[in-house]
């Protein structure tokens, strides 16, 4: 059995937890304590810092198990994994920041308030993204059909078919298909109406206008929710039904959870600077959506095909990449009409 990293070194995740919440409490606390608009080259910056920070990570799991293992291609198969599972989950998260500017639009948030929300955001994600990765992982090790034809008493298979990775294949396969150009239809949507917006004007009496960076705020002696909640719990709900694209297809990348979550989190932590770099470039990723819709499609079929066929975490890693910088490189050599 594959050995996880956290047999080999309990210690690693406290190092990944404290690194993780250094930089969290330098991001709010020290760089963005005051409310701004986030400047392009701030934007740069932040995302070279989190790239960085991922890369380097990945390097270590690579360390680790060449150190402990004593093999070369069992740490280059970790290494690997991670960046997949990495990159896969930044190159989905690109549809969600399209959403992500959308609803600032709609509720008409004001710029220098935007880093707050996502910061928040992406808390919650934290959150949710452990939940989900962790339960999948474990309902993935216990729906193998093999195991459960002998508890039948039935005949095993030739192949040992998973029915849960074959569902999430099928329904990667399905959204993929789907989502092929998508976005004129969101540019339309009423983010008023959504279940995150509907869910915080249930619970709180929500004010008409914004207190600077203040969620809550005190309007004729009562406290009441600011629309930034509002919009807090739009930018949720949102990402919760984006995690259903993205976390099954990294379950086609590993079944190791610590090599996901990590994996997840370095690539979900660096959103919120490279929102800031769609929202002044947008009109140059234009056919982002379609290099997505191909990606989603290719891990559904890995899924399906993986009794039979193997594919190999560096040539996922290879097309995830490819077909990620050939979706830039079209948009921006057939690029649209900035919208002034």
């Amino acid at each position: 059995m594959e050995q996880n990293i956290l047999h080999l070194h309990p210690g690693l995740i406290w190092v990944f937890g404290a690194t993780i919440l250094i930089m969290l409490l330098l991001d709010l606390g020290v760089f963005h304590k005051k409310s701004h608009v986030v400047s392009t080259r701030e934007a740069i910056v932040w995302s070279g810092v989190w790239i960085s920070l991922a890369m380097i990570f990945s390097g270590v799991i690579c360390w680790v198990f060449n150190q402990d293992n004593g093999g070369t291609a069992l740490a280059v198969e970790k290494f690997t994994q991670f960046q997949a599972a990495y990159w896969i989950e930044k190159a989905l998260s690109v549809d969600n920041l399209f959403v992500f500017i959308l609803v600032f639009s709609y509720f008409k948030v004001p710029r220098q308030l935007h880093h707050r929300v996502l910061f928040w955001g992406i808390l919650g994600a934290l959150v949710f993204r452990a939940i989900f990765i962790f339960a999948g992982v474990g309902l993935i090790n216990i729906t193998y059909l093999n195991p459960l034809l002998d508890l039948l008493g039935a005949k095993p298979l030739a192949w040992n078919i998973n029915l849960v990775l074959t569902a999430f294949g099928l329904f990667l396969v399905y959204a993929g298909i789907k989502s092929w150009g998508k976005g004129e239809e969101e540019e339309e949507a009423d983010f008023s109406s959504s279940a995150g917006s509907r869910l915080v004007h249930r619970l709180y009496k929500v004010s008409g206008h914004y207190d600077r960076g203040k969620f809550f705020t005190v309007q004729n002696g009562i406290k009441v929710a600011t629309p930034l909640l509002v919009v807090l719990g739009v930018i949720e709900f949102t990402d919760v039904l984006f995690a259903v694209d993205s976390i099954p297809a990294i379950f086609a990348i590993s079944k190791d959870p610590f090599i996901l979550y990590t994996s997840n989190i370095f690539a979900i932590l660096g959103l919120r600077s490279l929102y800031f770099l769609l929202s002044n470039f947008i009109h140059m990723f234009s056919k982002l959506p379609y290099g997505l819709s191909i990606i989603l499609t290719f891990i559904g079929i890995k899924m399906i095909i993986s009794p039979w066929v193997h594919i190999p975490s560096p040539v996922s890693l290879g097309v995830v990449v490819g077909v990620l910088l050939l979706s830039v490189l079209v948009s921006l050599v057939f690029r649209e009409r900035e919208v002034v």
